[in-house]
């Protein structure tokens, strides 16, 4: 008999593969390869979050449909839900989602309604499924970004707390204890110090690839790193010894497999659909609205300008590198706007000290600032990008030596002062020390969900005044 064969139960874990679909495709015809092989009763398929994100035409246009269908035609068994589920759609999406017939659970424990302080009907915190002869326990939990669920009708808890819990009333029901964990590798490796009774952590959010698990006294961390490159494979035993599960593991790459004719099909479907709703128009230009990263342009001081509306800030700030390209005289569609702004970044209203955003506006006129790649944040786009401004001037000579360029700066028609704290209209991103990393410093943030700077743009392009304000130069250069 081949080792594969001694296997008792295969299971099969994908994380954070963002709506690469074509990937998750090829994952679906390796779990079905699998069940051919071993048998269904022998194979185990989860997914620990992050399966959906909107910078997909077919997941926005269909509101995750697409993502669920593949979920369902792969035949998982259990999911967790990643902050690309939990945040960029309300309570009330996931719940229309979710509540839909299913043949996986959605396991996730510290998460429950606001309203309530109840699990939505469709979720539990812990499972417990047989397969053949072995009764594997599951317990998800997702990042605690609780400041951001609380503004989408959710409470989340400390994640390693609601583990704990589930783990102690499971783990004697169980052969063998798996934790689904959309939290990351450093509190994956806490949780395996100081969480007793955990066999098995099947890893995420942070996309990390381990090719060869991490061993931890009695527990094994594993993780297939991201976009679905790779599906996890854990071949489970049972120590007939010390009556302990044994792991094999392995990440297989997925690129030498054909996509699942099923799977395709679902795609191209979603495809079409999505083509249809996101061909709405919403607005018609008469004049074009440039956007570039190095200079300043029209479309990003539109957004920045929305930005401080959307606020009622004194002042609107934003990379220009948020948005992939301008926009032509003619109509907008849905679908356009979604191609050049993809990111589920969301807007914010910072308090924050003058001298903090003098400290990013000087880096702005620095091309490492500039050109700078940025990855995570829920950013989508390639580079960084110069700031675009509004309610703010900035006279600067670009001889002078780096951060000593800025002359004169003007707020509303007064001289900026270091020492005031300004209200700022901006994104969420800055808050978590990407980029412009000062623009972090600030005393306090609010944040508006579940608007997307997408959602704002649309706005701005049906006002007549912004529209005419956008071309008027913010950034003054007298070298």
């Amino acid at each position: 008999m081949t080792e594969a064969m001694q296997a008792q139960v295969v299971l099969l874990h994908s994380n954070d593969i963002h709506s690469r679909l074509e990937n998750a495709a090829r994952i679906a015809a390796i779990i079905a390869d699998e069940r051919r092989v071993m048998g269904a009763d022998r194979v185990l398929a989860v997914d620990i979050g992050d399966h959906m994100d909107r910078m997909r035409m077919e997941t926005e246009g269909s509101g995750g449909r697409v993502n669920l269908a593949l979920l369902q035609e792969a035949g998982y068994e259990a999911i967790t839900l990643g902050n690309n589920e939990g945040l960029t759609y309300t309570s009330a999406a996931l719940h229309e989602l979710y509540s839909s017939p299913s043949r996986f659970a959605v396991v996730c424990a510290n998460m429950m309604l606001e309203d309530t302080g109840e699990r939505p009907e469709w979720m539990q915190p812990g499972i417990i499924l047989e397969k053949n002869g072995l009764s594997i326990g599951l317990v998800g939990a997702t990042a605690n970004f609780y400041p951001f669920y609380k503004l989408l009708g959710w409470t989340t808890t400390a994640p390693l707390e609601a583990i704990r819990e589930q783990v102690s009333l499971l783990r004697s029901r169980c052969d063998v204890m798996v934790v689904m964990s959309h939290l990351g590798l450093p509190l994956d490796r806490q949780m395996a110090e100081e969480v007793p009774g955990i066999d098995l952590i099947l890893g995420a959010h942070t996309h990390h690839l381990l090719e060869e698990p991490i061993v931890m006294g009695e527990t094994t961390i594993c993780a297939a790193g991201k976009f679905g490159d790779y599906v996890g494979r854990v071949e489970i035993r049972i120590d007939s010894a010390t009556g302990k599960p044994v792991f094999s593991a392995c990440c297989l790459p997925t690129g030498a497999y054909a996509e699942r004719p099923e799977a395709e099909a679902i795609i191209r479907a979603y495809g079409e659909e999505a083509k249809l709703r996101l061909g709405k128009v919403l607005a018609t230009l008469h004049h074009p609205l440039p956007a570039r990263v190095d200079r300043e342009s029209a479309l990003p001081n539109l957004l920045a300008a929305g930005l401080r509306r959307l606020a009622k800030a004194e002042i609107g700030i934003v990379n220009a590198g948020q948005l992939l390209g301008g926009l032509a005289i003619g109509d907008v569609s849905a679908g356009e706007l979604h191609a050049l702004c993809p990111s589920p970044i969301n807007p914010c209203r910072m308090m924050i000290a003058g001298m903090h955003l003098r400290e990013a506006l000087e880096q702005s006129l620095l091309d490492e600032f500039v050109f700078k790649p940025i990855r995570g944040f829920g950013f989508r786009g390639e580079v960084l990008g110069m700031l675009a401004i509004d309610g703010l001037s900035v006279t600067y000579d670009s001889n002078l030596p780096p951060m000593h360029r800025i002359l004169h700066m003007e707020v509303g028609g007064e001289p900026f002062q270091d020492e005031r704290v300004y209200s700022v209209g901006s994104i969420d991103m800055f808050s978590f020390r990407a980029g412009y990393e000062s623009l972090a410093n600030g005393e306090s943030y609010s944040f508006f969900l579940p608007e997307f700077i997408r959602d704002v743009i649309a706005g701005e392009l049906l006002s007549e005044s912004a529209l005419a304000c956008c071309n008027q130069l913010r950034w003054r250069s007298i070298g």
